[in-house]
């Protein structure tokens, strides 16, 4: 019963990628657990198509990642301090009165209306207390 693995046509279904440049840079190598995770929830619902109209609200990333929302949004922030991602609509209050959540781009893909991938997480620089890729007690 031997042969080759049969797929559904079309590759088998969605999955995330992280390119291994991408995963070099030190604004990602450096990066704690749960902003990483966090990371990985904007970029499973960014379709290659709506990079900048990606909707995220802190109450749907806390769900999400199974925390208190109030832990999600240090994690937003990071992100946006190492130019992994930013915001391209803010949060605001619609005319009906109900609020609406913001609106986010990755930083490694080109956006909705054309413009370049940004990249700013390049610029990023690591600070000298942390040294990425080392354990206490390993020299």
């Amino acid at each position: 019963m031997g042969g080759k693995a049969r797929y559904a046509k079309g590759g088998g279904g969605r999955h995330v990628r992280l390119e291994e440049w991408f995963q070099a840079q030190g604004a990602w190598a450096t990066l704690p657990p749960g902003p990483r995770a966090l990371y990985l929830e904007l970029k499973r619902r960014y379709n290659g198509a709506n990079n900048g109209d990606i909707f995220l609200s802190h109450r749907d990333a806390a769900v999400a990642l199974n925390v208190h929302r109030n832990t999600v949004g240090p994690w937003f922030k990071m992100l946006e301090e190492r130019g992994l991602i930013h915001m391209t609509r803010a949060p605001h209050l619609g005319p009906s009165g109900v609020g609406r959540a913001s609106t986010w781009a990755l930083a490694e893909a080109r956006t909705v209306n054309g413009g370049k991938a940004s990249m700013a997480f390049k610029q990023w620089k690591t600070p000298a207390c942390i040294v990425p890729n080392s354990r206490p007690g390993r020299d």
